[in-house]
């Protein structure tokens, strides 16, 4: 797994990395997404979690939740055309989870992309998120995630 200026990327998952986006294809036709631990790094403490609703479509580069930290009020953008089919409650009711653990209990939405295949073509395979993520910490003045 790329461990980038302390932030972890697992290797199983695709990345859009200029929005700190992680994707994992779940094999049925639809894509679990949630921030990067980059992402949650940057925003701090989540305090509030506003999912687009199931069934709702989402165009490329449109937001499917709304996400706010004590600093920082933001989307969560879908790089690609898809259908909301599920969101994660729990991290609704808690939204530290997405802190806590952005790669597991803490992922915020599951999509149907309209084109799977040209979904994920756009995507960075984890393998080589390490050297891209690197660049955009350096353009981002970001030191890195706390240990």
């Amino acid at each position: 797994m790329p461990i980038v200026r302390g932030c972890n990327l697992p290797d199983d998952l695709l990345y859009d990395i200029e929005n700190n986006i992680w994707y994992r294809d779940n094999g049925d036709g639809t894509m679990t997404l949630g921030m990067t631990a980059v992402a949650a790094a940057m925003a701090g403490q989540l305090v509030a979690f506003t999912p687009r609703k199931a069934g709702r479509g989402v165009q490329a580069g449109k937001s499917c939740a709304t996400i706010e930290s004590g600093k920082w009020v933001g989307p969560a953008k879908v790089a690609f055309d898809a259908e909301v089919v599920e969101t994660n409650d729990a991290v609704v009711a808690n939204p530290k989870l997405a802190n806590a653990d952005p790669y597991g209990t803490g992922w915020l939405v599951k999509v149907r992309p309209a084109d799977l295949s040209a979904a994920t073509a756009g995507l960075v395979p984890g393998s080589a998120a390490a050297q891209p993520y690197e660049a955009k910490m350096t353009a981002d003045n970001f030191a890195g995630c706390a240990p």
